[in-house]
């Protein structure tokens, strides 16, 4: 417990004692723990950065959940195709599923990536105020946006991918089941439309300034 520790619980304890709003203990706290402390770091980083992070999750965790489910379900097709090889065509159907979940991130991404505007580089306020106030709560907004996007069609491509390996083998084994799996997939492929639709309404509350305000 060295003298860093004590200067920093000095400053805590005073902004307790005048009732410091939730801005002002974030510049309190950062101003003596950034280097100590993970939630510290965490509050200065710029809103650009978490708006950039809010489209590489939207955009990546969507083309992963995608390979991720192509991978599955392309290998169940082609070994099960070497023993029944009329599933080849129909089953494509599951490959374009699970592509729909890539492009469902790239739709997402194009519409965060046009809500960002340039703006003046700044150091995050302790208690923001007019644009500085509507830049962060974008950023914060289009992080979000990126984990409910990112994470919903993540999952969609997994479970499209399970699903249609699923279907193919069964397909193989008895072409009357084919029908009865599809619906089950059409309805897992559904779990990423909803995480799209979210989004967009997450997303419209996510709107840099086009002009510094006052």
């Amino acid at each position: 417990f060295g003298l860093a520790q004590v200067v920093q619980l000095a400053a805590v304890l005073r902004c307790a004692t005048v009732n410091c709003g939730p801005y002002q203990w974030v510049a309190v706290m950062s101003s003596y723990c950034f280097d100590e402390s993970w939630s510290c770091a965490f509050s200065s980083i710029p809103p650009f950065m978490f708006a950039g992070l809010g489209v590489a999750l939207a955009l990546g965790l969507s083309v992963i959940g995608a390979a991720w489910g192509i991978f599955l379900t392309g290998s169940s097709i082609m070994g099960a195709a070497i023993k029944a090889p009329r599933i080849r065509s129909k089953n494509l159907v599951s490959i374009i599923f699970c592509e729909a979940v890539a492009i469902y991130g790239v739709i997402m991404a194009i519409i965060m990536a046009n809500k960002m505007q340039g703006s003046e580089e700044f150091a995050v306020p302790a208690e923001p105020k007019g644009w500085q106030a509507q830049v962060v709560t974008a950023g914060y907004c289009l992080f979000a946006v990126g984990l409910s996007v990112g994470f919903s069609n993540l999952f969609c491509g997994v479970c499209v991918g399970i699903t249609g390996s699923g279907c193919a083998l069964a397909d193989a084994q008895k072409p009357d089941m084919f029908v009865k799996m599809l619906v089950i997939e059409i309805f897992g492929s559904a779990l990423g439309l909803f995480g799209v639709i979210v989004g967009i309404i997450q997303a419209n509350a996510g709107q840099f300034p086009e002009h510094k305000l006052q």
